[in-house]
């Protein structure tokens, strides 16, 4: 399987995986939108090596002339609206983007000699979990935002043409993704905006919300991990192990770069926010091997520096999201 599709490419999560790719020798076709959150600069150091289309997943002609054109070995589908917080203003963009496009590269791929289709989820299709525990893939999905809900309608809707049409999905589910190139609407991001200009930084409700936090790199390289060695029909937690409050985070990026933790600021609580997740990824690491090679401690260090050195891009993000 040396020729991939994939989609939301240029997103933070998909361009670090097709930056690996291309190292790792694969032929690369990238689709993406290009929306808010999409930016050609970062797969720019590759970009000789891809092929590049700009489309949207919901134009179904389109996504087949590409399946004709590219003649992929396998998909694999990171693309999606993804911000909690633009899904409770407004979930019309995810239910395009999550649920019916997902559906749209579902049934090209079925017709289609694909080998793997790599169908991206997360760990909020689980819901939340109280102070103890650890949801495994086989907890029943109790989604509660408007995204968790689009993207466990996707999460089914691959596992459901898997057992109905035989495409060979494969689903991943990973933890809270943190690292550079991250578009800053998500809290590590923020934190570093707001800290480097030494404006209040919003923590919603008490910041005793708990998530585990993967190093986007480690994200990566588990699902060439899952590509490369697993089987159609199965499903992959990917967590770190690592949990940590919403406080403990801002805390530690602010020691990091020297700033004063009165710059926090609480607000009020997001609706319907899920205390807390963990995931038990015992599956992938005995059965493909697959551990992290980045530590929090080792990770927010790097993504701090990252931040620190590429503010220009991070503020021509903020102005573009304004405009």
């Amino acid at each position: 399987m040396r020729k991939l599709l994939v989609t939301g490419g240029a997103g933070f999560i998909g361009s670090e995986f097709v930056r690996q790719a291309v190292k790792r020798g694969y032929s690369i076709s990238v689709i993406d939108a290009l929306s808010y959150a999409g930016d050609l600069a970062r797969i720019q150091t590759v970009e000789k090596q891809i092929t590049f289309y700009k489309t949207d997943i919901g134009n179904v002609d389109f996504l087949q002339h590409i399946f004709l054109t590219e003649r992929p070995d396998a998909v694999v589908h990171w693309a999606a609206e993804s911000h909690v917080d633009r899904s409770i203003e407004d979930a019309t963009p995810f239910l395009a983007t999550n649920i019916n496009g997902t559906r749209n590269l579902l049934e090209v791929s079925r017709h289609h000699d694909i080998k793997r289709f790599v169908n991206i989820s997360t760990d909020e299709v689980y819901g939340e979990l109280g102070a103890v525990g650890h949801f495994h893939e086989t907890t029943p999905l109790s989604p509660n935002s408007p995204y968790s809900v689009t993207k466990a309608s996707a999460d089914m809707l691959g596992r459901a043409y898997f057992r109905t049409y035989g495409v060979p999905v494969i689903t991943v589910r990973p933890s809270n993704n943190y690292g550079p190139w991250q578009y800053p609407e998500k809290l590590i991001p923020v934190v570093l905006m707001k800290a480097l200009n030494n404006e209040k930084i919003p923590v919603y409700g008490k910041g005793d919300n708990i998530r585990e936090w993967l190093f986007v790199s480690d994200c990566a390289g588990a699902v060439f991990s899952v590509l490369d060695h697993g089987e159609p029909g199965d499903i992959f937690n990917v967590g770190s192990g690592e949990e940590k409050t919403n406080m403990e985070v801002v805390r530690r990026i602010l020691h990091l770069m020297g700033k004063s933790e009165t710059l926090i600021e609480f607000v009020k609580d997001r609706p319907g926010h899920d205390h807390r997740y963990s995931l038990d990824s015992t599956k992938i690491r005995k059965q493909l091997g697959w551990g992290e090679l980045f530590p929090f401690e080792k990770g927010i260090k790097e993504t701090v520096e990252w931040y620190m050195d590429n503010m220009t891009w991070v503020e021509s993000k903020i102005v573009c999201s304004k405009e």
